[in-house]
């Protein structure tokens, strides 16, 4: 989660253009996307996966979505769920996280999900909001496990808001 780029390398970045923006070169006017990272809980196991930034993760591939939910009526619940990672004098936390639903029947190739959900739930999760909306006990408790066991030091700084958010 921790996305360092190599020395000399420019840091990316997406770029905001609108009529009030003025675009004055490389990384002007952007929001920083390396320090979110998604996370995909499926069958009750959490893992990172990066693919998913670009809706490509590992269930996603191969599958055709629809925004009718009724179009997918044997697929299994997956969450994409969006961790950013503040940073403070005294050290880095999980500071936003919101998840987001998705359905998936992998042997059809077909899929649910609306792309605008993601979309607003990756931007609440980087303004450090906690949304868990729909995750029952077994996959909060996978996230907290992953979150833990992925960095420690980490998960002891965060606020005891999405700790418990977690625990609920």
């Amino acid at each position: 989660m921790d996305n360092v780029q190599p020395e000399g390398k420019k840091q990316i970045a997406l770029n905001i253009v609108n009529a009030k923006s003025k675009h004055k070169g490389f990384g002007a006017g952007s929001i920083d996307l390396n320090n979110v990272s998604p996370v995909i809980i499926d069958g009750g196991e959490a893992v990172i996966d990066i693919g998913a930034m670009h809706a490509k993760s590992k269930v996603e591939k191969g599958i055709k979505f629809s925004m009718n939910r009724d179009e997918v009526p044997d697929g299994r619940q997956v969450w994409v769920v969006w961790v950013a990672v503040d940073r403070t004098p005294e050290g880095q936390f999980y500071g936003g996280i919101t998840a987001c639903e998705m359905w998936i029947d992998t042997e059809a190739r077909r899929g649910w999900k609306i792309l605008a959900d993601h979309v607003n739930k990756l931007d609440a999760a980087l303004k450090r909001k906690i949304i868990l909306d729909g995750l029952g006990p077994v996959e909060k408790a996978a996230l907290k496990s992953l979150l833990v066991s992925h960095n420690a030091d980490w998960w002891a700084a965060t606020s005891d808001e999405l700790k418990n958010a977690l625990s609920e």
